[in-house]
């Protein structure tokens, strides 16, 4: 899917810097952020529902009869 990205000339200063850091494209630098991004928040959502699920098993068993 293509999208057009409207960023600040700061922020395309960033991304073409960290680009030409790591020898590969602008375009690439943008898909993994946004891959490191959503997968972290994936994870802290995970943590917190296992967490929430654990402290709270009685109710979890109660809701379940």
């Amino acid at each position: 899917m293509a999208m057009t990205l409207r960023l600040t000339e700061d922020e395309t200063e960033m991304l073409r810097q960290m680009a030409e850091r790591e020898g590969t494209s602008m375009q690439e630098v943008a898909r993994k952020a946004i891959r490191e991004y959503t997968s972290a928040w994936a994870a802290q959502r995970d943590a917190y529902m296992t967490a929430w699920a654990d402290k709270n098993q009685s109710l979890l068993r109660r809701l379940g009869e």
